[in-house]
């Protein structure tokens, strides 16, 4: 490969991030005034600025840009690394972050998820993001222990989004069920032999 050759693909990967990444917004700013299944890809595209060619090589349908964000609201649990702290104050605080992630746009991400419906693409996302979290706290989500592993943070991941869901303001009832969940799954997995 030559250095030319070399130096686009960052170029390359950036224009596709950029391309997708506006869409997600102009996606959610859309979502904002009206019901997710009435949006087209294409008004999508429009309102992004973006070419509906190039956005549908790169993301062929709504779902796909769910699945970016969905990705992006993991890239900020990811972030969230205290390696000094326990497992489990890690599992909190990247369970934290994603929500805190989501947050400024609560409203039009539960409609989305109403829209889509319980089988819709953020439900297909859940397990992802279970994975995204556990990983973030450093527990190894690998082989059968970490198999165990996802299933159980999913349902904890379920549940903490049903209550954030309903908890305006201060996030206190959402905090306490994380923290709640959480020493349930551990204690859960413990008795498993899948236990951190």
């Amino acid at each position: 490969m030559t250095p030319s050759h070399t130096a686009a693909a960052p170029d390359a990967d950036a224009a596709d991030r950029s391309v997708v990444d506006r869409a997600c917004d102009a996606a959610l700013a859309l979502a904002a005034d009206r019901p997710w299944r009435d949006i087209t890809l294409l008004e999508i595209a429009r309102a992004g600025d973006v070419s509906f060619a190039e956005l549908y090589a790169k993301a062929p349908s709504k779902g796909a840009l769910l699945d970016r964000l969905s990705a992006r609201f993991d890239r900020a649990a990811l972030a969230a690394d205290d390696p000094s702290a326990e497992i489990g104050d890690r599992l909190f605080e990247a369970v934290m972050a994603r929500l805190e992630a989501m947050e400024p746009q609560r409203f039009v991400l539960i409609a989305i998820a109403q829209s889509e419906g319980p089988s819709g693409r953020f439900a297909l996302r859940l397990a992802a993001t279970a994975r995204a979290l556990l990983e973030a706290a450093g527990a190894d989500a690998g082989g059968r222990r970490g198999a165990l592993r996802i299933v159980a943070m999913t349902a904890v991941w379920m549940r903490v989004l049903q209550v954030w869901r309903d908890d305006e303001g201060a996030l206190n009832r959402t905090m306490a069920e994380i923290d709640k969940r959480l020493k349930t799954l551990r204690k859960r997995l413990g008795q498993l032999g899948a236990g951190f």
